[in-house]
């Protein structure tokens, strides 16, 4: 079966992920600046449209909605990773759940409260961190931590 543009653009569960990733939902915010959103729509549906109506007549019976929902996501991803301007914007789609630039931090033991300045990616052996620099609000001062990151 071949899927049009527009049966794409105007299905339930397109509009569900957009309005998932694209919108701040509460607790969850969109990893995606707004300047890319309306590339990364346009060539998500381009995309997803080209792969699910390449699918053989044999995947169309095997594969699921979740296969399908996934597979648009990923879609989404790779695209906002091509879109995106700075190696900030990279992280923030790699990993959309993390500490962001301008992320408060509550006081803690060690430092009072504090904003999220510097993020990295780092890579030490077979792991990788995230290297987050924040600053303290009332006294300027900086202090670092890393989060292991799931391979």
């Amino acid at each position: 079966m071949n899927y049009s543009l527009e049966e794409i653009e105007n299905s339930e569960f397109i509009k569900k992920t957009f309005e998932f990733w694209f919108e701040t939902n509460g607790h969850i915010r969109s990893p995606f600046p707004s300047y890319v959103i309306p590339m990364v729509k346009e060539s998500a549906i381009l995309q997803f449209q080209e792969w699910i109506n390449k699918l053989p007549k044999k995947a169309e019976k095997e594969i699921d909605d979740t296969v399908v929902c996934e597979k648009f996501e990923e879609i989404l991803f790779e695209l906002g990773s091509h879109f995106v301007k700075t190696e900030d914007e990279k992280i923030t789609l790699k990993y959309p759940f993390l500490p962001r630039i301008g992320d408060p931090i509550n006081k803690s033991i060690e430092h009072n409260n504090s904003e999220v300045i510097f993020r990295k990616v780092l890579t030490e052996k077979d792991n990788k961190h995230l290297l987050i620099r924040a600053k303290e609000i009332e006294t300027k001062q900086t202090w670092e931590t890393k989060i292991e990151l799931p391979i």
